[in-house]
């Protein structure tokens, strides 16, 4: 809870901060990476602090912290945080490291705002800080806490490699050491470690997109952006060793016999398959409706293994967009509008920002309640309205 103290100096603070903050974020970077280096070694993606998707990432959390705390005194945005906190556990995030960002953070934002900062004014968006680093703490301890090891990476080899559509890739595992192995849960992701040509160490979080369990299967893209999907796609071989994380992610089926929604676009077809992929397993009963956008049909990823899915379960349903029009498809881009919702439906959500922002506001104006719509952001805007 943000004291009363700080309360009236953050909302007057706030338009100034946060017109400032993406300019602070950049600062802030230089001066932990010169201090720090090895931080860039296996945990910051360097693909995204080119991009400025960090930059935007740590802005984005800080500004729309403080300004929930303005909004809505004595609470905390428990979804979004969690959301975090299990992002931070995927890279095995310490509590010292909230120390360390905060000294840098803090002196950026005094260089950047040293003609108007006040002791005040330090003291009250200091509070802000830690009230968002404890809350993401205590979080990340249960997590790492409810693992089947204390390990944070550990080997798994490379069981087998298999095309999945143009330009994507599923990756089989099987452990490559005893370390006790945590039940994943259908739509939860991995961090996998690769080392980069020039030898730097970089992480990439990847959807499980197969059988859940003990079981480690993803599927990733190679035009993707990043450093780390193209040694994967070329570097990689049967028989090699992969350093992956326990699994994570709170995007996960929720028990109960109601309707099922499943709509993704493009490679966010990963958990949406993993989830359908369970319901199929169980031989569920559940009314299931999945919903899929891609390009041309030969792009969807795991086109065999969802429709083969949906074949298995007698109350399940696809319905395919493509921007290429092919026989037994919509053409054009998704739309709930032309879907019949099945009522008191719970929507799992993947797939681009747009997307996944255009399909929510839709499934909400279609009487979907926020409480049933699910979706993970793999990307800079985790602060997507919950």
């Amino acid at each position: 809870m943000l004291s009363e103290k700080s309360r009236p100096v953050i909302e007057a603070t706030l338009p100034l901060v946060g017109s400032r903050i993406g300019a602070i974020t950049p600062n802030f970077y230089a001066r932990l990476f010169a201090a720090h280096p090895e931080l860039l070694d296996g945990l910051f993606s360097r693909s995204n602090q080119r991009s400025g998707n960090q930059q935007q990432a740590l802005a984005g959390s800080i500004a729309a912290f403080a300004t929930h705390l303005v909004n809505n005194p004595g609470t905390l945005p428990e979804t979004v945080l969690s959301r975090i906190a299990h992002k931070h556990a995927s890279l095995g995030i310490t509590e010292p490291q909230y120390q360390v960002v905060y000294e840098h953070l803090f002196a950026a934002i005094a260089d950047d705002l040293s003609e108007v900062i006040t002791p005040e004014i330090a003291e009250a968006w200091t509070e802000v800080y830690w009230l968002m680093a404890d809350a993401l703490i205590k979080i990340e301890k249960g997590l790492y806490a409810r693992q089947a090891n204390s390990k944070m990476w550990a080997p798994w080899r490379v069981a087998a490699t298999t095309p999945a559509g143009t330009g994507a890739m599923t990756f089989t595992l099987e452990p490559a050491d005893d370390t006790p192995i945590t039940e994943a849960l259908p739509g939860q992701y991995i961090s996998v470690k690769v080392t980069l040509p020039d030898g730097l160490r970089q992480v990439r979080q990847y959807s499980l997109s197969g059988d859940a369990g003990t079981g480690r299967t993803f599927t990733t893209k190679l035009d993707d952006g990043g450093e780390v999907s193209p040694v994967l796609h070329n570097n990689v071989q049967v028989g090699d060793i992969l350093e992956i994380s326990n699994p994570y992610g709170e995007i996960t089926l929720k028990d109960g016999d109601g309707p099922v929604v499943l709509a993704s676009a493009g490679i966010g077809c990963t958990p949406t398959a993993s989830i359908l992929r369970s319901l199929a397993e169980s031989g569920s009963e559940r009314q299931v409706l999945v919903l899929h956008a891609e390009s041309t049909l030969d792009s969807w990823a795991l086109r065999s293994q969802m429709t083969d899915d949906v074949n298995r379960l007698d109350g399940a349903k696809l319905q395919l967009w493509l921007e290429q029009p092919a026989a037994g498809a919509k053409e054009g881009f998704m739309s709930l509008r032309e879907v019949d919702l099945p009522a008191d439906a719970s929507l799992y959500l993947c797939g681009p920002l747009p997307f996944m922002k255009n399909i929510r506001d839709e499934a909400i104006n279609a009487g979907i309640p926020a409480a049933r719509i699910h979706y993970e952001v793999f990307g800079p805007d985790i602060w997507l309205a919950s």
